[in-house]
């Protein structure tokens, strides 16, 4: 018997998502050693260790189920931000919270809206419901909030997914595109704003989105630890919203979806703005470090806003391949109709330096 038969035909045309090649992974393969991967936009810097002291700690009552309700969390959340505690749901990183807003507010038949180029997420639990998803064509590689707009209302359209800035291209949106955009949009439209990124846009370009939530009772903020905080193996994010959105996304929220370590790792790593400032400067000299080596070989870039940052390369496969063999991971996105481009992520200065130079030497190299 095919069981594969007994899943609904929208579930059957899902292509899974393909992470980041581990570490682990390649050295299998190839037997390397000494790896450098660039491949996930996790922090080179690591974690605080105030936020690695806390999960230890935690671990001491690692045979009782978590607080699934992350009453401490929150508490640390409604303190950073001046929200209520209704007003925010934790997941399981915020690819859950993303799932989460599609499972509480689509079913089949309903319609989600997201830019081409944007995550791929955003089709993946838009097919998970059996809701159909539209992708609206980019300006420059980032997100046309007019057509979004358009789109929106012409198709009437449940949830609409905006990344800022936006993965895997870094593009951005500057906080009065997006108050105009929302202003504009009907009210019994969800917005989703996934800002997992948030913590590296310069000052210049910072906006507080989390102002907007008594304007806009439709909007629903997605955050993360796993980027600039460095907990990516943890699993935690949370989102901010009106309290009947949240009540909305808690009640498809599964239990216990955030774990004690993550929880206690996460209060900490909120309260060591030190680690979190060290991380934005580290990201800032690399990102000059990268862009300036690939501008010395004549390879156009996106300018990113991100730990990371989409090259333009010619046989991306093949040249993809290549600096695996020379122990470097970086992150191939033709899935994101992007088949000539290559994503890496900001790393310390010497693995920036050997992507640079594993780069060079298979440009050098005939095809």
């Amino acid at each position: 018997m095919n069981y594969s038969e007994l899943a609904p035909s929208y579930i059957r045309a899902i292509a899974p998502y393909q992470p980041g090649k581990p570490i682990s992974e390649l050295e299998r393969e190839l037997g390397l050693t000494d790896i450098v991967k660039l491949a996930s936009n996790e922090n080179p810097l690591g974690a605080s260790p105030k936020a690695l002291a806390a999960a230890h700690a935690a671990l001491e009552e690692i045979s009782l189920y978590p607080d699934g309700n992350g009453f401490a969390l929150k508490t640390a959340l409604v303190a950073r931000y001046g929200v209520a505690h209704n007003q925010i749901v934790l997941g399981n990183g915020s690819n859950d919270l993303l799932e989460l807003a599609a499972h509480a507010f689509l079913t089949v038949g309903d319609k989600a809206v997201y830019s081409d180029h944007a995550f791929a997420v955003y089709p993946l639990a838009t097919q998970a419901i059996g809701a159909t998803g539209i992708s609206v064509k980019a300006i420059n590689f980032g997100h046309d909030l007019d057509a979004i707009r358009l789109v929106a209302v012409a198709e009437q359209v449940k949830l609409i997914f905006i990344a800022n800035p936006n993965n895997p291209t870094g593009t951005f949106l500057s906080g009065d595109a997006l108050l105009v955009f929302l202003r504009a949009l009907p009210a019994s439209i969800v917005v989703v704003l996934d800002e997992a990124y948030n913590e590296y846009l310069p000052e210049a370009c910072r906006y507080d989105s989390v102002s907007w939530l008594s304007e806009f009772p439709n909007l629903l903020i997605s955050r993360t630890f796993s980027k600039a905080y460095g907990l990516a193996s943890l699993r935690v994010g949370y989102a901010l919203g009106s309290a009947q959105v949240i009540d909305m996304l808690n009640r498809v929220r599964h239990p216990f979806n955030v774990n004690s370590p993550a929880q206690a790792a996460a209060i900490a790593a909120l309260d060591d703005s030190d680690f979190v400032r060290r991380t934005f400067e580290l990201n800032l000299r690399g990102m000059e470090q990268i862009t300036q080596g690939l501008c010395a070989m004549g390879l156009d870039y996106i300018p990113s806003f991100g730990n990371f940052i989409s090259f333009h390369v010619v046989n991306a496969a093949r040249i993809y391949r290549r600096l695996l063999e020379l122990g470097v991971i970086v992150r191939p996105i033709g899935n994101y109709a992007m088949p000539d481009y290559l994503r890496v992520s900001i790393g310390l200065e010497e693995q920036n330096f050997k992507f640079l130079s594993a780069l060079k030497q298979v440009l050098g190299e005939k095809a």
